[in-house]
C-alpha cells in the first residue's frame, strides 16, 4: 500500500460567542445553493469558462458557498445525547478544490477550504 503526505495549513480561532450565533454569523456569509439546479447548470457547462461563470455566481460576501455541510455532532448526540458538543463541518468552492485536484489529484479525498465548528469546555473553536 502505496502513502503520501500532504501538507495542510488551518488556521483556529476560539471565542466564548454560543455556538448558535457563530454558525449564523457563518452562515450569512456563505452562499446557499440550490443543489439540483447547481449540478444541472456545471453538468451543461461546455468550457471551463461557462463553469467558472456558474460557480462565480454561488459564493455568499465570503467568497465561500455550502457546497456540503456535516452535522458532526448529530453522530456524537447517537451515544451521548443532550451532553454531547456540537460539531458541524460546512465544506466548499468547487473552484479551489478543481485547482487543487488539477495538481494534486489525492486532494479531491480531503474536503479543502472548510470550516470546523465545534464547541469544546474553553469555547466554541472555529478552524
Amino acid at each position: 500500500m502505496a502513502t503520501k503526505q500532504i501538507n495542510v495549513q488551518r488556521f483556529n480561532v476560539t471565542t466564548s460567542k454560543p455556538f448558535k450565533d457563530v454558525v449564523a454569523g457563518l452562515e450569512s456569509k456563505i452562499g446557499h445553493l440550490d443543489m439540483m439546479a447547481f449540478r444541472k447548470n456545471i453538468i451543461a457547462a461546455q468550457t471551463d469558462s461557462e463553469l467558472e461563470k456558474v460557480i462565480q455566481a454561488a459564493p455568499g460576501s465570503s467568497g465561500l458557498m455550502e457546497f456540503t455541510c456535516f452535522d458532526l455532532g448529530e453522530v456524537v448526540r447517537k451515544e451521548l445525547g443532550s451532553r454531547a458538543p456540537q460539531s458541524l463541518r460546512l465544506a466548499g468552492n468547487p473552484v479551489i478544490i478543481k485547482q487543487m485536484v488539477r495538481f494534486v489529484p489525492d486532494a479531491g479525498s480531503y474536503a479543502p477550504v472548510t470550516i470546523l465548528v465545534d464547541e469544546r469546555p474553553d469555547g466554541v473553536h472555529i478552524s
